[in-house]
């Protein structure tokens, strides 16, 4: 049921690619300057899906399965061969220009600031291909250079910074015209770590603080689990999963993982019931499907054979459950 608040409708999407065929030896390669085969390449098939004002949605799956593609269409990138996209009332693809004020986009791996001159020089030419009124801009550009510690950059030239500097001078970008939605294509890709910190805590800052709605594309499952409460997994153009991140948490509930720190003990450890994961002679983990074991058994198990100095008992990791939901589509 799609209902007439939500501000991302999808319905319906496809679209398909035509790529060459590529042979090989010299005589196919000769042959196919003359006469070229194509294959069709389903890209996106029958893709549905509403998001309301202020979610932030992880839009994951592995590589090839479609996450851009999509991203490209509801950013008005790219026209499918069919289907429904409707955004704040816009069909990007067909309204780009006046929609385009209302999103920002960022592309891990592509640039919208001008690379061999100052950053705050991109900043002003954004700044005037948006038609940002100057007040606006002023503060938009105030609390972006505070939030996203862009003091020191601002009189740099692009090229001069480092990967994690542009990153967050990106996001900055981005956001410059106060758009209502901000699609994020991989925004802490080869990031260090303290830069993926500061990211994280500016999307969260913008979202509660302005409204604003991130779909967010990575392979990076700790910037889903930092950011997103909702979760939709695509599979070879296929729609596979939607649905909050503690409500797969849930699907999956029964998988724990037991980290034991102990003295020294050189012997491998032995529980009934329990997958090693790991051993060394101060430390093994394990995991167990508390269906089939409960947790006290193994406990009781590990002090009957080494002196226990501590234990953390974890969920499956977001990677495993995703690998696990991938894994039991691909045999249905």
């Amino acid at each position: 049921m799609w209902r007439i608040f939500n501000l991302i409708t999808v319905r319906g999407l496809h679209k398909t690619f035509r790529v060459a065929k590529r042979s090989t030896g010299l005589g196919q390669a000769v042959k196919a300057l003359f006469h070229r085969e194509y294959k069709a390449i389903e890209a996106l098939k029958d893709i549905s899906f509403s998001i309301e004002p202020g979610e932030i949605v992880g839009y994951i799956g592995p590589n090839g399965a479609g996450k851009s593609t999509t991203i490209k269409v509801m950013s008005g990138i790219l026209v499918p061969d069919s289907g429904i996209c409707s955004i704040m009332g816009y069909t990007p693809w067909e309204q780009r220009v006046s929609y385009v004020k209302h999103i920002g986009v960022v592309f891990g791996q592509r640039s919208q600031l001008w690379w061999d001159v100052p950053v705050i020089d991109s900043f002003e030419l954004l700044r005037d291909i948006y038609k940002v009124p100057e007040t606006e801009y002023q503060s938009n550009l105030s609390l972006l250079t505070e939030t996203l510690d862009l003091q020191e950059l601002l009189g740099i030239p692009v090229r001069q910074l480092s990967l994690g500097q542009r990153m967050r001078c990106e996001i900055a970008a981005s956001l410059l015209h106060s758009p209502s939605v901000l699609f994020l294509d991989e925004p802490t890709i080869g990031l260090d770590a303290m830069s993926k910190i500061a990211v994280r805590r500016f999307i969260q800052t913008i979202n509660a603080e302005r409204g604003v709605t991130v779909i967010l594309t990575t392979h990076d499952m700790s910037d889903i689990e930092a950011l997103a409460s909702r979760i939709i997994l695509i599979g070879k153009g296929r729609l596979l999963h939607d649905g909050s991140l503690q409500g797969l948490r849930s699907q999956f509930s029964t998988r724990k993982v037991i980290t034991a720190d102990y003295r020294t003990c050189h012997r491998p450890l032995a529980i009934p019931g329990a997958a090693i994961l790991s051993w060394s002679p101060e430390r093994a983990q394990f995991s167990i499907n508390t269906g089939e074991i409960v947790v006290s058994e193994v406990l009781a198990a590990l002090s009957s054979q080494v002196e226990l100095l501590d234990v953390t008992i974890d969920g499956q990791p977001i990677e495993d459950l995703i690998i696990q939901l991938y894994k039991e589509h691909q045999l249905s």
